[in-house]
């Protein structure tokens, strides 16, 4: 489904990704997690075609995606601070987005889902970081797109929107579909995840799940698993 060959990426002097390789299969839930700095953000744009890459080879659903940008229309992607126009009202943008893309009525479902109806007729401008999240969540899903990529899909959600979108994620997966998660609530990575990346310093240190993970750092839980790998390396 995606599939990455050592991938170089300097930004200056700073070597972000360090020969990254990476297989991601099709169907399921992967958490691409490590501390800040470690080329989690830079590796997603990579795939989204957003960052060139130094070096190294890309393949989404078969297809290498140099001089390809085809395979975009096959991806949904949340990014982790959405820019909207502030002078915008939310149904002027989930339309405009609507008629760059292709017709649907999946937006209808999403907004009753997170009972966005009442702020359909508000700018942009004025809504709480929250509310615009879950505009955000609304133009990610109101596509079928095979593969779906969430950077820090929970920010500023309220508890009953957090589980809403645990149920929504869970639901896409079983259409079959390749979901890409970063986020630094563990305890949501732990519940909605089949597998975890685990970055640092450009490379992949781990890929497994989370009990692998557990059995690899002989921790008892997930957080502390985590922070052994911190630990270890930082020492």
């Amino acid at each position: 489904m995606v599939t990455i060959k050592g991938l170089y990426k300097k930004f200056g002097k700073q070597q972000v990704l360090s020969g990254l390789d990476l297989s991601i299969s099709e169907g399921g839930i992967f958490a691409i997690l490590g501390p800040n700095g470690s080329g989690k953000t830079t590796l997603i744009k990579s795939v989204l075609g957003m960052v060139i890459p130094d070096k190294g080879e890309i393949s989404v659903l078969g297809k290498n995606i140099k001089k390809n940008s085809e395979y975009r229309h096959k991806i949904d992607y949340l990014p982790q601070i959405a820019n909207f126009p502030s002078n915008l009202k939310v149904k002027e943008l989930i339309k405009m987005i609507k008629d760059l893309r292709k017709p649907t009525h999946e937006d209808e479902r999403l907004i009753e889902l997170f009972k966005l109806t009442p702020f359909l007729d508000k700018k942009l401008g004025t809504l709480s970081g929250g509310t615009k999240q879950k505009v955000n969540l609304v133009l990610t899903f109101m596509f079928d797109s095979p593969i779906v990529i969430l950077d820090e899909p929970t920010s500023g959600l309220d508890p009953i929107s957090m589980l809403r979108l645990k149920d929504l994620i869970q639901a896409e997966k079983e259409k079959g579909k390749t979901i890409l998660i970063t986020s630094h609530i563990m305890s949501f990575v732990e519940e909605v995840s089949d597998e975890i990346v685990f970055i640092l310093e450009g490379k992949i240190y781990f890929k497994g799940t989370i009990s692998e993970l557990k059995t690899k750092t002989d921790q008892p839980d997930f957080e502390h698993a985590i922070a052994s790998i911190l630990t270890e390396n930082h020492a």
